[in-house]
Order: structure tokens, then sequence, then C-alpha cells
């Protein structure tokens, strides 16, 4: 992933930490905390959860903004959800064992053995592993049974570019033999990896060998690269999936579907919002291939696809927030709507045929945006233009 410089603005964090509160709350209801670590120890959603709150779609910066949110949001709701997030970048992630120890008293669970766990596996990354990646980041997510995910990142100071590493405890079976759910980046030729299965021998004589350089290739798990060019291109997404969520907001509506009536009120946008929010709870690991998709339910924060919607990322916080609220206490209709979004956009799927015409789509949406509270990093004030999605009804074909 290339490396961005700058910071995430306020406003944009601010919406960040709240949209990914309701997310977690919506996932860990359905799926159980388990069903979350398990989300984020995969790299392809990682990467679309971090789009669609309104990062770079192929930023280094997703992991460290997205696990930054996370921490914040999770944090403030740790006893309700029986999870906590410890670390961070620089300095933070110097906390970890201290934050563990504290955690692990609340939750009564073995604080050491987690100390060991977060110790371990930065230390595989950094020095079992030397691929030219300096870690910066070291997130350790625990929850009240014990069960934990890491999300740390390294650095290439000469290439600037970054790689993630992620980890997941019902995954690990030795510390020191392909214990990761995945390693996010590129080969860049041979490097040691003192973790790979075909180094037991290696390990076995690593004082013997300490000065030669055995070259073990990392098995690519999963290849999922982001590439240099800034722009959202075709070739960066699904076609057939981004069109059929676009039609399905601005061609064919939702009114004729029963069980979606309380969505009706929403404008196009939000209900695309909405589509891709529910795909991040709801969809199978296959509908993460294409992350770039993911930065057209709000736009990214450089102006790319086009600005962050404001008013439509508020409405899409706004409908969360109340589901989740309604759902602690009574059966939510409203979760049952986002969950038969989800089911709908994809049964359109299997019958829509594209046509690429993604540079007219994000023209249009570039030019609405200022109209929908539209900003970038760079922006100094709030545009005072902004107003709810449900005003805009236009429509623009994306398919047959």
């Amino acid at each position: 992933m290339p490396l961005h410089g700058g910071r995430v603005p306020a406003w944009l964090y601010q919406r960040m930490e709240r949209l990914s509160g309701a997310i977690v709350e919506v996932l860990v209801e359905e799926f159980g905390v388990q069903g979350l670590l398990g989300r984020i120890s995969d790299p392809f959603w990682f990467q679309s959860f971090g789009a669609v709150l309104g990062m770079d779609w192929h930023s280094s910066g997703i992991t460290t903004s997205v696990m930054g949110a996370l921490k914040r949001s999770i944090n403030k709701r740790s006893e309700h959800l029986g999870l906590y997030v410890c670390g961070g970048r620089g300095k933070h992630s110097l906390k970890t064992p201290e934050e563990l120890l504290s955690v692990s008293e609340r939750f009564g669970t073995d604080g050491q053995a987690l100390v060991r766990s977060s110790k371990l596996s930065a230390k595989v990354d950094n020095t079992a592993i030397q691929d030219g990646f300096q870690l910066y980041l070291h997130s350790f997510l625990i929850s009240r049974n014990g069960a934990w995910a890491v999300v740390q990142q390294g650095m290439n100071t000469q290439s600037r570019m970054a790689r993630r590493y992620h980890w997941l405890s019902s995954e690990v079976k030795s510390f020191i033999e392909e214990p990761h759910t995945s390693v996010y980046g590129k080969n860049i030729g041979a490097f040691l990896n003192l973790t790979s299965r075909d180094a037991g021998q290696t390990r076995k004589s690593i004082l013997e060998i300490s000065s030669q350089s055995p070259a073990h290739m990392i098995p690519e798990i999963q290849k999922l690269i982001m590439p240099r060019h800034h722009e959202v291109r075709s070739s960066d997404i699904d076609l057939k999936r981004l069109g059929t969520l676009i039609g399905l907001a601005y061609d064919r509506g939702i009114s004729s579907f029963e069980s979606l009536l309380l969505l009706r009120g929403l404008g196009p946008k939000t209900i695309r919002s909405l589509a891709l929010v529910s795909e991040i709870i709801f969809g199978t690991p296959v509908r993460f291939s294409d992350p770039a998709r993911f930065s057209f339910a709000h736009g990214g924060k450089d102006g790319t696809p086009f600005p962050v919607q404001t008013s439509v990322y508020d409405e899409t916080i706004d409908l969360l927030q109340k589901t989740v609220t309604r759902a602690r206490i009574e059966h939510s209709d409203k979760k049952k709507a986002l969950h038969k979004l989800h089911l709908i956009a994809c049964e359109l799927e299997k019958k829509f045929i594209p046509k690429d015409r993604l540079l007219e789509f994000m023209e249009k949406e570039r030019a609405e945006s200022s109209t929908f509270g539209g900003r970038t990093a760079g922006d100094s004030k709030k545009n005072t233009q902004a107003h709810k999605s449900t005003s805009a009804q236009l429509r623009i074909p994306f398919g047959d």
C-alpha cells in the first residue's frame, strides 16, 4: 500500500468513529465477537471497511486510521461488547502490555499469556520475518473469552510502501510456523522468513547459520496489492457489482419491496451507501475482492472517487445507530431491512450486464458533491450548501 502523508481531518474522524461503532455493534449481535475478529483478520474485508468509512481506498493510512477509530468506538462499548482494543501507532504500541494487563483484570483472562502473544506477534513480524518493513503500528484486540486478533503494519522507507500483517488466535497453531491469516503485500524478492514451514531445519540450526542468508519465500495466502495510482479505475473494481448497487439506488428504487418500506424515504445516494454498509456486515469473503468499490459509499477524503458526501454519511450513521438502539430492546425491522437490501442487491447482480461508464458516473458525483456537503482533507470549513440526500433523485443508468 502506498504511504500517504497528512492527517485525517476531525470532521471525518468523528464520523468514522460513529459509523464504525454502529457497524461493530450490528456485527457482534449477528455473528458474535469471533465473527468480528475473523473479519478484521481478513485483509480484503479490512480494506473494504476502511473505504466505506471514507478513507483513501488504496492508502496505507487505512490501517492506522481505522484501528484508531475502532479503538475509540469499541473501548467506549467494551463492557457491552466484551471486546477491547489495545496498542496503536508509534508510542501507543508500547503501552500494549500495560493495557492488556488492565483489561485482563476486568475480563478475567490470562493477562500474562496475552502479553506474551502480543510480544511474540510483534517479534515475528519485525525479526523472524526480515522483509524490509519496519513495524510502526501494533493493535491487539482482545475478547472477554480470551480470543484475540492482531493487526500490525510495517513501512519500507526506500519504496515508500507499507505492508500489513493479520493474526487471529484461533488460527495460530504455532508462533514460529506460518501463524498469520494474511500478510498483505507484494513479493519484493527473497527475504528471511523464519516462520515458513520450510524453515523448520533453519530454526533448529539458527546459531549455526546466523551468518548466512537463507531465502524462504512466505506463501502468498492472499494477493491483495494496492496500486500506486491514486485515481479509481475500472480495472480496480467489479463493474457488475458496483453497477448493480447504482442500478438499485437510481433506477429501480425500493418501493416495490415490501420488506424495505422503512427505507423508502431515503434518497439514492443513501441507499447506495447503506447497500455497501450492509455488504460489509452481511457479505461473504468473496464479496471483498475489489475494496475500491466500497469507496463509492461516501467518497474519499482526498476527493477520490469523489469528495466525502457528509450529509449522506450522517444519514447512514443515523439510521444505523437507530437500528442498533432498537435492536437492544426489541426486534429491529430496520436491521431486517438492511439485511434484505444486501440480499436484493446480490439477486439483481445475477442478471445485471454492466457498461463501463465509470468516468461519467464519477464526474456526476463530483459535480453533485457540494450539494451533499462534499469535503476533502484539504477543506478549511464545512460546505454550507449541504442538505439531506433525500432531495436528489437523479437517475443515471449503469447497465441493463
